[in-house]
């Protein structure tokens, strides 16, 4: 197991395959995943889990499982993927937290420690959170982790055109 961050209250390691059925609650629960356009399926949440492991040999970073230092529970995932605006390519501080978590300040936690790993470690000078306009939760913790919204623009996912906001710092702005 690969710890890559810790913070007060939290670890975040390389998911592995043996996180699947954490990572199906998460992917597979409607109410997570409306953002989405829906719950994952079994195939999509295997997909997920495959990108993410292919993320950390090719760019040598992605999204992270998020576990509780107290219990070793896996409360969500969070970490850092190479995305798209438009035609520009983008690091962007991704998060998503098992339902029974929410509201605890782990996202936020999360979001901080990965933009601090993406300022400190891989040198990046800005870094971005890409929200469905509806997901006013996940704005919140972009927020709280020091972002602001830079641009709007839509994309296209599973058949819907869905409105986006980009928040993002940069890296001389960071004082959270």
């Amino acid at each position: 197991m690969k710890i890559i961050l810790e913070t007060e209250r939290l670890l975040l390691r390389e998911l592995t395959q043996e996180d699947y059925p954490m990572l199906s609650a998460i992917l597979q629960d409607p109410q997570t995943m409306y953002a989405y356009e829906g719950p994952f399926s079994d195939e999509e949440t295997q997909a997920w889990l495959e990108r993410n492991l292919k993320r950390y040999k090719e760019d040598g970073f992605g999204l992270w499982a998020v576990v509780l230092k107290e219990t070793g529970a896996m409360v969500g995932q969070a970490g850092l993927t190479w995305q798209s605006i438009g035609d520009t390519k983008v690091l962007e501080i991704g998060y998503l937290f098992n339902r029974a978590y929410w509201g605890k300040g782990y996202a936020t936690e999360a979001a901080i420690a990965c933009k601090h790993y993406a300022f400190s470690v891989l040198q990046a000078q800005e870094v971005y959170s890409i929200i469905r306009d509806t997901n006013s939760a996940s704005m919140h913790v972009a927020m709280r982790a020091g972002m602001q919204v830079r641009t709007r623009f839509t994309k296209h996912y599973r058949g819907v055109d869905m409105p986006h906001l980009a928040f993002f710092v940069k890296r001389d702005d960071m004082h959270t």
